[in-house]
């Protein structure tokens, strides 16, 4: 296993918040940085040695990627195959890799995947039709949820069936395209774990974190979460299966739900850096982004235990005009993803509240 060694090139597919805090932490270890995104002027682009303005798709860029970068991971989990493989063809690495693509760009493969190595999740059953989808209600009953097996994120692409009869509402509203039908879990609370796993097989786990969501959008998490041995020894297996499993190079943030009693369930996973591991930059020495890029550069993995309490809240649409107020409380770190314009439930920044970490 070769480290690149500080002035190697890492690529990054995809130019918003979560490929500028790569880019940053990369720069902090010496790394230069080259963004792919289809968007001019992106904000990972601005903060970058250099942005290749192409859709992710586009041959000549895919090729530029492969042959001026050393490394090359993503901050979307919806990357096409063929493109990581075509980046691949000019010698460059990629991580996370082809599997952990696979399984976490369909939904059904995600959930199979997922009860294969143990982490278990809700009774699910297959979508493709209409008639599949009353089969699916007659098995879980209602209230169940109905997602679309690719694509959807921030609670798009999901319906829920209260009744039988809402089968077909929901069928059109989805637009008649494979699904996944989840049985409805009976959760206290929803828990969250960011992990790593180097080049070498090395895992690192941080404290679990809770959130907490509205209108299907992350707007808190607290960390470390308040949890007895038994929740956070069964979070770190499932943390631990899930990379392994996947021979996993990267950051891997992990949904779960607390059924209590000592028992989770894993929601999904996400194959990069996570909105709920944001609240790592100030409560921990290495966060999730620089842990990703010595991950995916081949370095040693860093330390994740928590030196403070962090309440992480995202900043939405024009929540980001706190920034004056925000700016004069001394507990308080803004981070900003320099966008534009603040759109209704647009993701445009967070702010971490930082308090003594209680024992």
């Amino acid at each position: 296993m070769t480290r690149l060694a500080p002035g190697s090139t890492l690529g990054i597919l995809g130019g918003g918040q979560l490929g500028r805090m790569l880019s940053q932490a990369a720069n902090r270890l010496g790394f230069d940085v080259v963004i792919l995104d289809p968007e001019e002027n992106s904000p990972a682009g601005r903060v970058s040695r250099g942005q290749i303005v192409a859709p992710y798709d586009d041959p000549n860029a895919l090729d530029v990627m492969g042959k001026v970068c050393d490394a090359v991971t993503f901050e979307f989990e919806n990357v096409p195959a063929a493109s990581v493989d075509r980046i691949r063809a000019g010698g460059a690495r990629v991580a996370p890799g082809p599997m952990a693509l696979a399984v976490a760009q369909d939904r059904l493969e995600e959930k199979t995947f997922l009860n294969g190595v143990g982490a278990t999740t809700v009774a699910f059953h297959a979508v493709a039709t209409l008639e599949d989808l009353h089969r699916g209600l007659e098995k879980l009953g209602t209230p169940s949820l109905l997602k679309t097996r690719r694509e959807g994120y921030d609670g798009k692409g999901q319906v829920w069936i209260k009744a039988a009869k809402g089968a077909t509402a929901a069928w059109d509203a989805l637009g008649g395209r494979p699904c996944i039908l989840e049985a409805r879990a009976p959760f206290l609370r929803e828990l969250s774990i960011i992990a790593a796993r180097g080049r070498d097989g090395a895992v690192a786990v941080y404290p679990l974190g809770e959130n907490r969501h509205a209108g299907g959008v992350l707007r808190t998490t607290l960390a470390p979460a308040v949890v007895d041995a038994r929740i956070d020894k069964a979070a770190r297996r499932i943390a631990k299966a899930v990379l392994n499993g996947l021979e996993y190079v990267g950051v891997v943030g992990i949904e779960l739900f607390d059924l209590g009693e000592g028992r989770l369930l894993v929601n999904e996973i996400a194959p990069r850096v996570h909105n709920t591991g944001h609240w790592t930059q100030d409560g921990c020495a290495c966060d999730q982004f620089e842990q990703h890029v010595r991950a995916v550069m081949g370095w040693p993995l860093g330390p994740t235990a928590a030196h403070a309490s962090v309440e992480m809240t995202n900043l939405l649409g024009d929540e980001v005009d706190r920034w004056a107020a925000l700016s004069g409380k001394s507990d308080v770190r803004i981070h900003l993803y320099g966008k534009a314009p603040a759109r209704p439930g647009r993701k445009m920044g967070h702010v971490n509240r930082v308090r003594p970490l209680q024992h």
